[in-house]
């Protein structure tokens, strides 16, 4: 009888014993999966910002912006802006224009297609603005039936060596290897511009590509082939 009684009172105690250790345990369990929770939270949050800062390292261009807008005069990071005009756009020598300056070993660090506004090209043309054919030439090259494409290459003497691939201003004028010597023969359909010296290589290219990011410096891999002073 009396073990009964015992056996009696000893079942309660031992369920209440029973439930506060599973209730101790739940609590912690619940607090090791908080901390868990928060320790996946944070390895993703850093794993996100590593992810974040690598593929803007990888997808970011990295911008000239350090060195003159025209590279180094007669150095062999000289720049100078060349521009296909609508013309030229129209009757799809773009391309061939482009093959000409790599073929050359000369590196693209700018390109754009764009109609340019009135004002950028009465700046462009301004040591034209007295002549009687002005007003026709900037409505030519903004009035949007084709863009200008407009570059910026890079490479020793590229200025002169540009000039002297483009050809005279008059295509009846240009020799036949040149690209308005093959390529044209109206000086009003002349389909290109390049800098004449390195203070128009510096306006030009400040007036087309002035914004900080728009020239992009890189590495050619067959540089070592193309340039040695030996």
């Amino acid at each position: 009888m009396f073990a009964r009684s015992v056996a009696r009172i000893a079942r309660p105690a031992a369920a209440s014993i029973k439930a506060r250790g599973f209730a101790t345990a739940s609590r912690a369990t619940a607090a090791a999966g908080s901390r868990m929770a928060a320790f996946a939270t944070a390895g993703a949050v850093a794993a996100g910002a590593a992810s974040y800062a690598y593929f803007q390292n990888v997808q970011s261009p990295i911008h000239a912006d350090a060195k003159p807008i025209a590279g180094v005069k007669g150095g062999a990071n000289e720049r100078t802006f060349i521009a296909v005009k609508p013309d030229g756009v129209q009757r799809g020598l773009v391309g061939k224009i482009i093959n000409r300056f790599e073929e050359r070993g000369y590196k693209l660090v700018g390109l754009k297609a764009v109609v340019p506004s009135k004002d950028l090209a009465e700046q462009h043309y301004a040591d034209l603005k007295g002549r009687p054919f002005f007003g026709g030439l900037v409505d030519y090259m903004t009035n949007g039936k084709a863009p200008v494409i407009a570059m910026v290459w890079e490479g020793k003497d590229v200025i002169r060596q540009g000039r002297s691939m483009i050809g005279a201003t008059n295509p009846l004028e240009a020799g036949p290897g040149s690209i308005r010597g093959q390529y044209c023969i109206s000086v009003g359909r002349n389909i290109i511009h390049g800098s004449d010296s390195y203070e128009s290589a510096e306006k030009e290219i400040g007036l087309w590509f002035g914004k900080a990011g728009e020239l992009i410096e890189w590495e050619a891999a067959n540089a070592q082939w193309i340039f040695s002073d030996n």
